[in-house]
């Protein structure tokens, strides 16, 4: 058993698939929710060059769009890649196998997805205000999302175990 995976002494009785299968519904749960958010702000993205002030931004801030652009299609394709790994393994009795890949790929998702909102963040801010509010907003961005989807999840389950 991964740490991702529910537990087997949860006082359900099921079978490993019976379990397997749960586990990616549950996984596949949480992919609806940050495929399309992360979808979504990645078409926002792609059409930022296309406006009129985009040639007003300096060096640094479009430098820090390319390399959203490039973090938030990375996000995409790790949200969307369990999908891909469905199609493929899919019919051949490696569900637990596909539930444990499927939820890197959506943790590695998570961190990068993280980088994209906390560094756009910092552009809208830095474009609207100053280099230092962007830099304000985009590390105070990031620690909040560690807080809130890293430090609260892992203290609700050291918790629980106490």
């Amino acid at each position: 058993m991964h740490e991702h995976e529910a537990r087997p002494d949860d006082g359900r009785s099921e079978t490993q698939n019976e379990r397997a299968d749960r586990n990616w519904n549950e996984l596949l749960q949480e992919l609806r929710v940050t495929q399309t958010g992360t979808q979504i702000l990645t078409g926002f993205l792609l059409t930022i060059p296309f406006q009129q002030r985009f040639n007003d931004l300096d060096a640094y801030q479009q430098d820090v769009y390319l390399v959203l652009v490039v973090l938030a299609v990375l996000a995409t394709a790790l949200f969307v890649a369990p999908v891909s790994l469905h199609r493929v393994l899919f019919g051949r009795r490696l569900k637990p196998e596909l539930v444990t890949a499927g939820s890197r790929f959506a943790r590695a998702g998570l961190v990068v997805l993280a980088l994209v909102m906390a560094g756009s963040a910092m552009l809208i801010f830095d474009v609207v205000l100053s280099r230092r509010a962007g830099w304000t907003v985009g590390l105070s961005s990031i620690l909040l999302l560690a807080v809130s989807w890293w430090l609260v999840p892992r203290l609700l389950a050291w918790q629980a175990r106490a």
